[in-house]
Order: structure tokens, then C-alpha cells, then sequence
């Protein structure tokens, strides 16, 4: 790429010419225009802004390395003159330190620029006939006003070529390459014009000008105030535009204007907002069943024939549970559950067991159609082969360029950052650097498992004592509940606070890594910051839903954990309960703090800087000072909002068996987010500088992976968490003879069969209870569903045979089910092609365009060219050995 660049751009570039020689930008006051986007002559216009600190007026450096930073500036100036741009310096109006310079690409530079890095621009209007949708007239409903957003023009495009630049669809020279397109262009030259050269390696580059403080801000500008239209007639004001029918509250229920939206911020930024708004809409249906199913748990509750076994006085008050920690614990009562039974009925119910098979189908139909979608997108916007073609090398790898291969396929030589022997090296740091990272996790939520531990013991002995004579509080804070709250809130803080230190952490590894161009960086970034994600939100949860109360032993020999901590056990009807209430603080936290992050911070930020510009001057502020004083948009760009969208994504589908009511939060959450994130870049922000985007990257495989886990995780969650399959089994096998003494199949007698009977004497001294027994019982009953014989059968507290039935029926639920779901799925993705056939029809017509208009005329051309000089030949001969006339 620099070779090319060398060849057919700048000849001078990589040179660092003499004091003498340096090019320096014009200067010019401001023409007290706030609104204007132009240089002061009125014509050229501001396609990017540079900010620096006046070097005299500086005072918190030396002078020697003030006198360096101006030297690399002015370096850096001059190869940007000599590159073809135009620069026009003004200093501010609030601020005299600081120092505007306005940058402005003329036609011959875009137009060089454009071919190099295969930019595709129109060729005619899209001549094919599309046909309306039959539900268009409901969506035209949603849609923004076409009258103040007017549709964009479709075109045929091709990549650029100054060759066949009258083939192009050119009807103004100043809008050919709107104001996006300028950006990239000249942020592309911004990010590799040479400012310094150190031991014969160059440094260059306008990002890490910005690391070292030279530059304070580069950044392009926004067309208008967000708050009224431009003063200019010829602005169009697009950024107002996309405030009042975007990023307004009032716009929640009304569609995106997507291509609007790609048209001013680039196509990674539509690209973003085009999957969110999809998934959004997806969510509507999930949310719909999901809100069916929970009022079926509603409404059956009062039903639920093991709850009112619980609660009924003569049953569950007759039944005295075994202690649930050493001595400390006491045995209690079982109605002190009826609260919690009767909302595990809401949820572990006949409804849940659908709607986790509705889901494992909702999230291929959601991929499958998203492929569709984002297929339309492509060759819509232009990034059908961005890839092969466009996206070029990241300038950090370039300046890494030391090593010299042979390419295999070329067999010509090319420079390289590292060596095989160098890369394997890099990988494997990097990989062990991962697997620590992720043991560190892991590490902290053994941490919350030993807080669960040794809190329950002292819940246990001081909640029953301290709440004497409330039996109120008593139903509803015992101690299962309270250490499961206030773990779930330190679990939760703990993942904050992990988060911050492992965003540095992913970013310093890939950095390290040193991939070749920024969409190789992004996806790399994106597994890790997945992976670590992945293990410090899910990893609390999955805990909870299969490892919680399943190895525990029985109160005559229980099982512990790291030899001192006894494991922790279930209520009664499970840990399915004790998940949904985890899920819902992680959920609702997350989105909650993400937003006082997201959201109030930069406001915060920005209305500081307001006011201390408006208690220094009341003077008219130009454009780009106005741009000057919003929040930097940061390195990653969007990265972070997918990031906590594909999180969600994996609560809304992994868990979601525990908790029906997930997409309906994740969908308000989402038409919440939708707009905050628009009212953020529109009102909070700088403007980014536009970048392509084929794709969502690296999170689409994510999420697939997340959809095939999620079907699994849902089978486990009814079959060994909810307490659904035990009942079944109970109520078609166990509550008939031969086993039961029921003449036909019920529930009844469910709660009395499932509690194994332990006799108190065979309590061994280091788990005997302080409290003495009460009455005289000499039983207790296990508080989870051991399903063991009792004391005195020949087989005392060993797993009975509805313990193996139950076994047999969860393991066959969880084939049956993932098989039903994988094979519905695999169907639905043979059925739905990942590109419509129109957008096939339309990728054709343009390949054909394309061949018709750039290189069939060239052959016309040689061919009448090839015509003359035959002639020319033909007659040379003819007159050659024709006879003198005589």
C-alpha cells in the first residue's frame, strides 16, 4: 500500500524536508459565521479539523520538547500540503492557546485517493422495479415522514477509476463525494503522512500525534446545531434532521431512518443501529409468549397442588426439616417456604417448558433472518466486497514492517511485522495471558461461593433470633433469601469492577498481537472481551442453575466444600427461584449502571464544559470550536454497545427458562437504548469519522455459538433445576400403584414422597444441631429431593428407585428436547436462503453494468483504435504494390 502510494500519489512522501522547505497552512480569522462549514474564502469546504496547544503559550512542558512537538508538527503540516490538502489555521475565539487547522481535500486528491482505496461510487440509477411489500402500508405507518427525510436515491456503483471517471454518474463535482466520503478519504492520508524518522524507522500517523499530546482533537464536523437548522440555505442540516426524527424520545415506537443514518455517520455506525433495531423488533414476539407464559404461571398457581402442600398447616406444618448448616442451624418448619413456593409456581410451570422451546427456535429464526437482512444491507451500502477489495492495512502494523517474507502466492518479497518463529511466540503469550484472565475469574466467583458459604451459617443463627415474634418478615427473609441477595449484589459489583480491569487488559493483549487491519483487530478484541465476559456474568448463574445443591450428600454425611464449608442446598422446590432473582439483579443492574455510564457522564461532561465557556465569553463560537468541546467518541467506537446488546442477548437465551419476563425487559430496555445511544452521538458527541462495515463481525458467530448453548442450558435448567421432571415422573409412574397408593394419577402426596426421612441419632457430632429437638419426633426431612430410603430400610439412605426414574426421564428429556429443537432448526436455516433472491437479481445487474460500462467500452475504444490502424496498414500496402499509373 505505501509502495502504490509512493508511485501514483505523492513522490515526496516519507520525506522530511528542511526548516526552509516546510509548507505552512494559511491563517485566517473567524468571520463571525457560527453556522459556516467552509474555509474563510467560502468555497473550499471543511472536510476535518486538527486542535492543537500554541507551543509558545505552552506551560507545563520544556522548552526543549516544546520546541520538538512543533518541530513534528510542523513536519506533519507540510507532508499533509505536499500530500495535496489545504489547510487554513484559526485561533480560538474562547481560548487564544488553542489553534484551529482546518483541513480541505480538492477534487484531484479525493478523486486519487478514492481509486487507491477502491471507494464505490455511483454509475446510474438502479433501473430495476421493486415491488411493495404486502405489509408496506402498515410500516409506511412507523416510517419517518418522507417529506423531511426524503428516501435516497439507489444507484449501481463500481470502484472508482480517474480513467473512467466520464462512465460515473457525476452531476456536481461538490456532491459526487458527500461529506462521509471526504472524511475517510482524508482521514486515511491523516493516518499516514510522516511527521518524524527515528533510526531509520518512520513515525507517522495522525493517531499517534494524538497519544503524544501534539494534537489535542482531530476530529470531522458536524453540519449543523442539533437544536435548530443551519443558518446556511445550502447546509441541509442533517444532524438536526436526525435529532428531531431519530434521537427525540418522542420517536421510540417510529422505524430508523437507516439509510439517513449511514449516509452522515458511515456504515459501520448504520450497520450497529440496523441490528439493534432488528433484534429489538424480534424481541416483540419473544416478549409477547414470554408475558403468555408468565400469566399461565399467574393463573395456575393457586392450582399448584405441591405448593398448597406446603402451606397447608396439616401438611407442611407437620413436617420438620433437618438443619441446613452444622450446629449453628436449626430445624424449622416447612410452611416457612410457602411464599416462595407459590411464586416458583409462577415459573416452574407447564408454560415455562414451552416457551424455552419457543425460544430455541426464536433465536434461529432471528439469526437466519438477520443474515437475510444484513445480506440487503451489503449491497446496499456498497460492502459486498469491502473485504477483498477496500479495507486497508492499520497504520501501526505498517509502521511494524521490519521482516522480509516471500509470498507464497506472488512469489514476490513483502515486509511483515514478525517472523513465524515471532508470531507463534505472540500467539502463545497471548493465549496463556487469556487463560489466566479467565482463572482469575473463575477465582473470584469461588470467592462469592465461599461468601454464600460461611454467610448462611451466620443468617441461620441470627435472623431467627432477631426476628422473634415477625413472622411477617420471617416468610419472606430467611436466610436462603437473604444470602442469595446479598450475593447476588457483591457478585454483581464484583463484575463491575472486573469489567474496568479487564477491558485494559483484552486491549494491551491485542495491541500486542498486532493485527493486520482493523477489522482482524476488532474481531480479535471481540472474542477476548466475549470470552472474559462470558465467565465473569455467566459464570454465577450457571453455578446457580447446576451446581447449587446437586452434590451435597445427606444430613448423616454431607459433603464439603474446600474441607471446611458445608455445600450449599436448595430450598425445596429447587434452585430455580434463587436463579431468576440473580438474573434479575445482574439484568436490571447492568442496564442501569450502563446508562449512568453511557449516558449521564458525558452530559455531566459536557454541560461543565458549557458552562465554563459561557462564564468566559458571550462571544458567536464557530462550528468547530462548538465540535471541539463535545465528548471524544473513544478508540472503539461502538464496540461497548454491542458488547452489552450480545450480553443481553445471552441472558435473554441462556437463562431464560428461569425467567419468562427476559425479552420483555431486554425489549424496553432496547427501545430505550435505541434512542439513548442516538441522542448520544447526535447531542454528546464529536462526530466519528465514518468507517465501512461489511457485517456485524466477529459477534455474529458469537451469538450462533450463543444459540446453540442456549438450547442446551435450557434443557438442563427444566430438567435438573426446575422440579418438573420429578413431578411428572411422580405423577404418572409414582402416585399409582404399583409404587403409590393413589387409585388414579395425581399430585397429591407429591411433597411427603419426596423428602427423604432422616433419623435424628445419626447425626454425627461435628453436624448435631445446638438447638434441641422439639416433640417427639425422631425424624427430620432432607430439604432437597435426594429421594433416598429412609432410616431403618435395608438400604437406609441410599438412593431409592424414583431417584433412578427420575434420573432416566431428565437425561431422555434433554435428548428429546435438544434433538426436536436442532432438527426444527436445522430446517428452518435449509429453508431460509441467507440472501433473497432479489438482492441476487440485484448484485447481477450491477456486475453486469459494471463489465458493460468499464470494460466493454475500453474494448470499443481498442477495437476502434485497432480499426484506424489497420486501415492506415491496409492502405500502406496497397500503395505499396500498386502499378504507377503510366
Amino acid at each position: 500500500l505505501v509502495l502504490e502510494l509512493n508511485q501514483v500519489i505523492i513522490p515526496t512522501y516519507g520525506t522530511v524536508p528542511d526548516q526552509q522547505n516546510l509548507h505552512t497552512p494559511e491563517w485566517a480569522d473567524f468571520d463571525d459565521k457560527p453556522d459556516s462549514l467552509f474555509f474563510s474564502d467560502g468555497q473550499r469546504r471543511i472536510d476535518f479539523v486538527l486542535v492543537y496547544e500554541d507551543e509558545s503559550k505552552k506551560m507545563t512542558h520544556k522548552r526543549s520538547d516544546r520546541k520538538k512537538q512543533k518541530r513534528k508538527r510542523q513536519v506533519y503540516e507540510s507532508n499533509l500540503i505536499n500530500n495535496g490538502l489545504q489547510l487554513e489555521a484559526t485561533r480560538s475565539v474562547l481560548d487564544e492557546k488553542l489553534i484551529f487547522v482546518k483541513v480541505h481535500a480538492p477534487w484531484e486528491v479525493l478523486c486519487t485517493y478514492a481509486e487507491v482505496m477502491h471507494i464505490k461510487l455511483p454509475l446510474q440509477p438502479n433501473d430495476l422495479k421493486t415491488r411493495d411489500s404486502a405489509f408496506n402500508w402498515f410500516s409506511s405507518l412507523f416510517r419517518v415522514d418522507e417529506n423531511i427525510i426524503k428516501p435516497e436515491q439507489e444507484f449501481f456503483t463500481a470502484p472508482f477509476q480517474k480513467e473512467h471517471l466520464s462512465n460515473f454518474y457525476i452531476q456536481d463535482k461538490d456532491t459526487f463525494f458527500n461529506p462521509a466520503t471526504r472524511s475517510r478519504i482524508v482521514h486515511f492520508i491523516l493516518s499516514r503522512v510522516e511527521y518524524a524518522t527515528k533510526s531509520n524507522v518512520k513515525k507517522f500517523g495522525i493517531n499517534k500525534l494524538l497519544d503524544t499530546g501534539i494534537y489535542k482533537a482531530a476530529f470531522p464536523l458536524h453540519d449543523s446545531s442539533f437544536r435548530h437548522p443551519s443558518t446556511d440555505p445550502d447546509c441541509p442540516s442533517e444532524r438536526y434532521l436526525l435529532y428531531r426524527e431519530w434521537a427525540h424520545p418522542k420517536n421510540i415506537f417510529k422505524l430508523q431512518p437507516l439509510d439517513f443514518i449511514r449516509k452522515y455517520y458511515g456504515e459501520k455506525i448504520g450497520i450497529y443501529f440496523a441490528w439493534l433495531g432488528f433484534y429489538t423488533n424480534m424481541l416483540i414476539v419473544a416478549a409477547i409468549v414470554g408475558v403468555g407464559c408468565f400469566l399461565y404461571g399467574c393463573l395456575t398457581k393457586d392450582n399448584c397442588t405441591w405448593s398448597q402442600e406446603v402451606c397447608d398447616p396439616n401438611i407442611g406444618g407437620n413436617i420438620i426439616m433437618c438443619p441446613q448448616c452444622d450446629k449453628v442451624c436449626t430445624y424449622w418448619n416447612l410452611t416457612i417456604t410457602c411464599e416462595s413456593s407459590k411464586k416458583l409456581c409462577i415459573f416452574d410451570s407447564f408454560g415455562t417448558l414451552v416457551f424455552a422451546v419457543f425460544m430455541g427456535i426464536w433465536v434461529t429464526l432471528f439469526l437466519e433472518f438477520w443474515k437475510r437482512r444484513q445480506a440487503e444491507l451489503e449491497y446496499e451500502w456498497d460492502t459486498v466486497e469491502y473485504l477483498e477489495q477496500e479495507e486497508q492495512v492499520r497504520p501501526e502494523y505498517e509502521a511494524r514492517c521490519t521482516h522480509v517474507v516471500m509470498n507464497e502466492i506472488t512469489q514476490q518479497e513483502e515486509h511483515v511485522p514478525y517472523t513465524s518463529c515471532g508470531k507463534c511466540i505472540r500467539m502463545t503469550f497471548c493465549t496463556s495471558a487469556i487463560f489466566f484472565w479467565i482463572l482469575l475469574i473463575i477465582a473470584s466467583v469461588i470467592g462469592i461461593i465461599v461468601y454464600r458459604l460461611s454467610v448462611f451459617l451466620v443468617f441461620s443463627a441470627t435472623l431467627s433470633q432477631h426476628m422473634n415474634g415477625t413472622e411477617a418478615i420471617r416468610k419472606y427473609l430467611t436466610p436462603q433469601t437473604a444470602t442469595s441477595v446479598t450475593a447476588s449484589l457483591i457478585s454483581f459489583i464484583v463484575i463491575m469492577v472486573l469489567n474496568i480491569i479487564y477491558e485494559k487488559v483484552a486491549i494491551l493483549i491485542t495491541d500486542f498481537e498486532l493485527p493486520r487491519t482493523q477489522t482482524d483487530y476488532e474481531n480479535s478484541l471481540t472474542t477476548k472481551m466475549f470470552l472474559f465476559q462470558f465467565v465473569n456474568y455467566y459464570s454465577s448463574c450457571f453455578y446457580i442453575a447446576f451446581f447449587k445443591g446437586k452434590f451435597v450428600g445427606h444430613p448423616g454425611n454431607p459433603v464439603y466444600w474446600l474441607g471446611k464449608y458445608r455445600n450449599e442446598e436448595c430450598d425445596p422446590g429447587g434452585c430455580l427461584l434463587e436463579l431468576t432473582t440473580q438474573l434479575a439483579i445482574i439484568v436490571g443492574g447492568k442496564a442501569i449502571w450502563n446508562n449512568i455510564q453511557e449516558v449521564l457522564l458525558p452530559w455531566v461532561k459536557n454541560l461543565i464544559g458549557r458552562y465554563c465557556a459561557a462564564a468566559r465569553s458571550e462571544k458567536v463560537v464557530p462550528r468547530w470550536e462548538q465540535d471541539y468541546h463535545l465528548q471524544p467518541i473513544g478508540k472503539l467506537g461502538l464496540f461497548y454497545e454491542y458488547l452489552e446488546m450480545v450480553i443481553q442477548f445471552g441472558f435473554v437465551t441462556l437463562f431464560v427458562a428461569s425467567f419468562p419476563l427476559a425479552p420483555l425487559l431486554a425489549l424496553i430496555n432496547n427501545m430505550l437504548e435505541i434512542r439513548l445511544d442516538a441522542w448520544k452521538l447526535t447531542t454528546q458527541f464529536r462526530r466519528m469519522v465514518p468507517q465501512k462495515a461489511q457485517d456485524i463481525g466477529a459477534w455474529q458467530p458469537i451469538m450462533q455459538g450463543i444459540a446453540i448453548l442456549a438450547v442446551v442450558t435450557n434443557a438442563m435448567i427444566i430438567a435438573f433445576t426446575s422440579d418438573m421432571i420429578p413431578r411428572l415422573v411422580y405423577y404418572w409412574s409414582f402416585s399409582v400403584p404399583p409404587y403409590g397408593s393413589h387409585s388414579s394419577h395425581t399430585m397429591k402426596g407429591y411433597i411427603n414422597s419426596t423428602l427423604s426421612v432422616f433419623n435424628i441419632s445419626d447425626f454425627k457430632n461435628a453436624s448435631k444441631p445446638f438447638s434441641p429437638w422439639f416433640g417427639n419426633q425422631t425424624t427430620c426431612r432432607q430439604v432437597y429431593r435426594d429421594l433416598r430410603y429412609p432410616a431403618g430400610h435395608q438400604h437406609q439412605y441410599e438412593h431409592n428407585i424414583y431417584y433412578w426414574h427420575v434420573i432416566a426421564a431428565k437425561l431422555a428429556f434433554i435428548i428429546v428436547m435438544e434433538h426436536v429443537i436442532y432438527f426444527v432448526n436445522f430446517i428452518i436455516s435449509y429453508v431460509i436462503p441467507d440472501v433473497s433472491q432479489k438482492t441476487k437479481s440485484k448484485v447481477k445487474r450491477e456486475k453486469y453494468l459494471t463489465q458493460k460500462l468499464l470494460h466493454e467500452n475500453d474494448l470499443k475504444v481498442v477495437k476502434k483504435n485497432m480499426g484506424k490502424i489497420a486501415d492506415k496498414i491496409i492502405k500502406g500496402v496497397d500503395s505499396t504494390f500498386r502499378p504507377k499509373a503510366e
